[in-house]
């Protein structure tokens, strides 16, 4: 199973952007993208942005993130509790 994970260009320099993962930020190759600039929102797999996505979308791709993250993490304090 992939996952590309859906982020918010900060800067670009050439082909190489840093990218805004939910104020953790990496850098991703835009060479499939090259018209990206910073404020877009991408798609991100293995380091390469591979896809554009409206604002919108985006942001309700890390909504869903974030209640699953959140999901997980009741569902292991509940294991863990007597």
């Amino acid at each position: 199973m992939c996952l590309a994970v859906p982020g918010r260009i900060l800067e670009v320099e050439g082909t190489t952007g840093r990218v805004d993962f939910n104020g953790v930020s990496r850098e991703a190759d835009l060479t499939l993208l090259p018209d990206a600039e910073a404020g877009d929102y991408v798609l991100v797999h293995a380091g390469f942005a591979i896809q554009r996505l409206d604002e919108a979308e985006a942001k309700e791709t890390l909504k869903l993130f974030g209640e699953l993250a959140e999901a997980l993490e009741k569902e292991d304090a509940e294991r863990e509790s007597p």
